[in-house]
């Protein structure tokens, strides 16, 4: 299934798109850290748009199937809740969970079965969105902090975990900006389009990055 951006300029996609451009990313790099043949959980893969990244590895994707209704679900490895993986305890060399933990009822619940089904020192990545508008509604259910984060990493079983925030102010009022074109008629979003475009440049400003569209976040098993 296309997403949003993916026909444009690739320049033009990873400034007005920066969060799903950081995303990708931060899954690139992740996957290139990995030995060949090791064992990759991920965790609500949806329609398993990351797969890609980890062709040197051994990819399980694994989702319940109900996030998007237009959304492809046919080459899961696994449908199965998150909350209780269909795997025995540490069956899996690495884990990643991309902008899913929203979505689940009990996430201090998932993570603890990620945990549960990875290797000790296993590396895993974690995506979650702070400020971000209701989607694949009814099953949207939460918003993370980064000590929200920190906090629920730790008490799944993780160690060190590190939460890095996904651009600052100026960078989420840009994206709500370039968003309210949705809610005005052709032609008259073009004022809106400028400031969008150019809102990212000021970003250094917000040194602190308490605004923020989300959290990158990476820990190892403990």
């Amino acid at each position: 299934m296309k997403r949003t951006g993916d026909n444009w300029p690739r320049p033009l996609r990873r400034w007005v798109l920066h969060f799903e451009a950081s995303i990708e990313d931060a899954v690139e790099q992740f996957a290139a850290s990995l030995p060949a043949g090791a064992r990759v959980l991920d965790a609500g893969s949806g329609e398993g748009m990351y797969r890609h990244y980890f062709k040197q590895q051994r990819y399980v994707g694994v989702d319940l199937g109900v996030g998007d209704g237009a959304w492809d679900y046919s080459n899961l490895e696994a449908v199965a809740d998150l909350e209780a993986l269909p795997f025995a305890d540490d069956s899996f060399d690495a884990g990643i969970n991309i902008v899913t933990l929203e979505h689940v009822r009990q996430p201090a619940i998932v993570l603890r079965e990620i945990a549960r089904v990875l290797k000790s020192g296993a590396p895993f990545l974690i995506v979650v969105p702070m400020e971000w508008e209701v989607h694949q509604a009814p099953n949207d259910y939460y918003r993370y902090t980064r000590y929200g984060m920190a906090f629920l990493m730790i008490q799944a079983g993780f160690t060190q975990p590190k939460v890095e925030a996904v651009g600052g102010f100026f960078r989420l009022l840009a994206r709500r900006v370039l968003g309210g074109i949705q809610f005005y008629p052709a032609l008259l979003w073009i004022p809106f389009a400028l400031p969008g475009l150019l809102l990212p440049l000021l970003d250094s400003l917000d040194r602190e990055k308490n605004f923020t569209l989300g959290y990158i976040c990476s820990a190892r098993k403990r």
